[in-house]
């Protein structure tokens, strides 16, 4: 029987050796970054693990930064996937894009003209390489194809392919997604998660609202 994997641990796979696979990681037992923020169960992969996973997977935002990045609980993040966050926007404003403020000590501090949050819902899926753009707001259940280029605004449970990353369906009908929406299973008590993960699988939707707390 399938069961979750312990939220208290880094590394959720086991070798055959007993040790755990550094490639896959729980985030929120690795990242400290006062602007980083994500739910219990969202794992990321690489091929290559990094010694910073917050930089790895936002390279552009700082400690100081004004935005702040939302990840979900139950997220699946591929290799390669890369959130381009506000810290990096240039403004385009004026009749030159070129960053003069960050160059003159004197109006250094605190210059960002893009401050807008990125957020990702809960179990999202980030296929490999995808590339999600400052401020873009992911809904619940939604899957981001390999290579996807993701901004604005993307409806929960839809599948976004291509560049720039367009909606190309819903995973379920609109009343079906409403339920969903409505039973949020992924903020349940962990030991109704475990019961409920057969309908879950299944892709039952009247079994698992009838496991709902």
């Amino acid at each position: 029987m399938s069961t979750l994997p312990d939220p208290t641990c880094a590394y959720p796979i086991t070798l055959p050796d007993g040790s755990g696979y550094k490639g896959t990681v729980l985030l929120s037992n690795v990242i400290d970054h006062p602007k980083f923020q994500v739910g219990a169960f969202t794992y990321a992969s690489d091929f290559d693990a990094p010694k910073d996973w917050a930089q790895q997977l936002a390279p552009y935002l700082f400690a100081f930064s004004q935005e702040t990045l939302k990840i979900g609980r139950f997220c699946q993040i591929a290799h390669g996937v890369r959130f381009i966050t506000s810290s990096a926007n240039h403004t385009a404003s004026g009749l030159s894009c070129y960053p003069f403020e960050v160059f003159d000590e004197k109006t250094r501090a605190g210059f960002q003209p893009d401050t807008r949050d990125t957020q990702v819902g809960h179990d999202v899926w980030l296929g490999h390489g995808a590339m999600v753009l400052p401020g873009a707001v992911i809904g619940h259940g939604a899957i981001i194809g390999a290579g996807a280029v993701v901004r604005g605004t993307v409806p929960p449970f839809a599948i976004v392919t291509g560049n720039p990353g367009t909606v190309h369906r819903l995973r379920l009908p609109v009343a079906e997604v409403d339920r969903m929406l409505a039973l949020a299973w992924w903020d349940w008590p962990t030991a109704q998660i475990e019961a409920a993960l057969p309908a879950i699988k299944a892709g039952d939707i009247a079994a698992l609202e009838r496991l709902a707390p």
